[in-house]
């Protein structure tokens, strides 16, 4: 049996690529069926979670003519950050990093994404932002994850419109898009699931960015808990990355993100334009409507809402979407 390559979308400016993935141990089945029904579904979740990686394990980035050697990490995580030098094209672009197992070349492909010029960059929480997850409550939440296959499972009403608009916002040429990232708590075990579900409900095409892999079925059980300064470090890297747009921060009220996002907008006082919270409860977090307020005083636009449509119209009512 061979070892897994796994790539995942990577992102570019005029400087530096970046782009990621882990090397798994062989295991008998190569793929996680999130079609199937019922208990097929949950085994093929909690094979998720018992994958073992490969640390130190040589990875070569094929780029420009050029070979680019590393290893993984004890985690079996790789990531490649590289100089660019050569004028690339714009939008998404592919990729192939290789392994090589007794002599034989392991190749996959993936994209990465260069944002055409433009003016925004779009920033969203996956889990009650725009896939029903019940947060709130755990035992549901992890019942949902584990007999739900990815057909099965729901994006609020209007959600996919609000962002399909957000993806073409500003832009003369619609078969532009801009840049979209998805940074969840949600580990890069779900990467696979996460992904084939956006396609699936026609979301924008976007990088994900990911909580460590977790290869211990207790780990399972908290999916998507814990500390969430790994989101406040990664929304802060893109800030970074891309300095030049102008943002728009989507979440949810059911764990930190109004917080995390104040403390963004503190630090990058010109950079977002608008945050969006969907309210997950009956009734709006006191702290949260706190938080929101506090954002306004900053000039940044703000909308604490319960349906998509509240969101779309207030895009409208801003000059984000026509």
């Amino acid at each position: 049996m061979k070892p897994i390559l796994k790539l995942y979308r990577g992102y570019a400016n005029e400087q530096e690529l970046i782009v990621m993935g882990h090397v798994f141990k062989p295991t008998t089945k190569e793929d996680y069926d999130f079609q199937k029904k019922n208990f097929k579904n949950a085994n093929s979740v909690i094979r998720m979670f018992r994958i073992g990686t490969q640390a130190n394990a040589d990875v070569y980035l094929h780029l420009n003519g050029k070979k680019i050697h590393t290893k993984t990490l004890n985690d079996g995580y790789f990531k490649f950050c590289i100089p660019l030098t050569e004028k690339s094209n714009y939008g998404w672009i592919d990729y192939n990093v290789s392994i090589l197992y007794r002599n034989e070349e392991i190749k996959e492909t993936a994209s990465f994404i260069k944002p055409h010029e433009g003016n925004f960059g779009f920033i969203s929480d996956i889990d009650d932002t725009f896939l029903v997850s019940h947060t709130r409550n755990p035992l549901k939440k992890l019942y949902i994850l584990l007999f739900k296959n990815v057909y099965d499972r729901k994006v609020y009403a209007d959600v996919v419109s609000h962002y399909q608009a957000l993806s073409t916002a500003g832009r003369n040429n619609k078969t532009e898009q801009n840049a979209f990232f998805y940074v969840s708590s949600s580990e890069w075990n779900l990467y696979r699931f996460i992904t084939q579900f956006t396609e699936i409900n026609q979301l924008p095409r976007a990088v994900l960015l990911l909580k460590d892999i977790k290869t211990s079925l207790t780990d399972l059980f908290i999916t998507g808990r814990g500390n969430h300064n790994h989101k406040f470090e990664k929304i802060k890297h893109v800030l970074e990355f891309y300095p030049n747009l102008q943002y728009t921060l989507l979440g949810d009220d059911s764990q930190h993100d109004p917080y995390l996002y104040e403390n963004i907008c503190k630090i990058f006082p010109v950079n977002v334009k608008a945050v969006y919270i969907r309210q997950t409860g009956n009734s709006k977090k006191e702290k949260a409507v706190i938080a929101l307020k506090n954002l306004e005083s900053l000039n940044v636009k703000v909308c604490y809402f319960k349906e998509s449509s509240e969101a779309i119209a207030h895009s409208k009512s801003i000059g984000l979407i026509i």
